[in-house]
């Protein structure tokens, strides 16, 4: 695929941050329409507003996407106000950060698990069948974290839930290539720490700065197009995957967690303001 010119676009967390990049980038290449799903209503409001005069239809839903039957609903009046997309983007996230015994098992536990695991599995299981009935080139890129691919204190569900993300979007690739529905392609983009706001006051380990969200999007989305597996940003991020691989893990704690900082990195964490 070269571009989404002419092909429905769905974009999760679409109403700020990363995913209203992706959402301009959609708009920018002429997808045909660009579905918005989002919790915040009047962010997203605000955000239709802002891109409409762009010239590519915009439909935008208020989505909680921990609720299941709110994905089922929602899914089902996309499928029929504007078919099935052939571009998902499944880009809504939260994080909290705690040692693991503060945390709030609903509030903090169930609640990222849902939105940062279970809701991308709902939300391409509606839609999936659909892309591949449709013959057509299709992509799912779901956005991960480097987090998933090294333990963190501070974060541990967060790493919990994007650990299960990765090991779930690359098990699909891998099955819709055995079963011989190659043009519809899963990409997982893990990145380290990025400067939306989300991870305010988080530090990233030495040699992984904090990356600027225009330079994160731009990048997920080339290898989406291209159908790329996996892609992990920054550069250091696959070295201290393959560092960590090498290792005794009492040997990777004092390399990378205290020479690299790896586990400082969430020491001075605030986050969103009311997130």
């Amino acid at each position: 695929m070269q571009t989404v010119a002419g092909k429905v676009v769905l974009v999760t967390g679409a109403a700020m941050g990363m995913g209203r990049l992706y959402v301009e980038r959609a708009i920018s290449e002429g997808a045909s329409s660009v579905i918005l799903w989002d919790i915040n209503e009047i962010q997203l409001a605000a955000t239709v507003s802002e891109l409409a005069p762009r010239g590519v239809p915009l439909h935008p839903y208020v989505v909680d996407v921990s609720q299941r039957e709110q994905i089922q609903d929602a899914a089902a009046r996309v499928t029929a106000e504007a078919g099935v997309p052939e571009v998902l983007i499944n880009n809504a996230g939260v994080v909290r950060s705690a040692w693991f015994w503060e945390q709030d098992s609903e509030r903090d536990i169930d609640f990222t698990m849902a939105i940062n695991a279970l809701a991308p599995m709902h939300i391409t299981r509606e839609f999936l069948p659909g892309m591949i009935a449709s013959g057509r080139e299709c992509r799912i890129l779901n956005i991960a974290s480097a987090a998933g691919t090294l333990s963190n204190p501070k974060m541990a569900v967060y790493a919990g839930s994007k650990w299960a993300l990765i090991g779930w979007s690359d098990s699909v690739r891998l099955e819709l290539v055995k079963a011989g529905h190659e043009r519809v392609k899963v990409t997982t983009f893990a990145p380290s720490y990025i400067r939306t706001g989300m991870f305010e006051g988080a530090r990233g380990p030495v040699l992984t700065p904090l990356m600027a969200p225009e330079f994160a999007v731009k990048k997920a989305w080339k290898a989406m197009l291209r159908g790329t597996p996996m892609l992990l940003l920054p550069w250091s991020v696959n070295l201290s995957k393959v560092v960590r691989g090498l290792l005794p893990t009492r040997a990777w704690d004092v390399v990378g967690g205290e020479w690299f900082g790896v586990y400082k990195s969430m020491d001075e964490f605030t986050g969103r303001p009311g997130a």
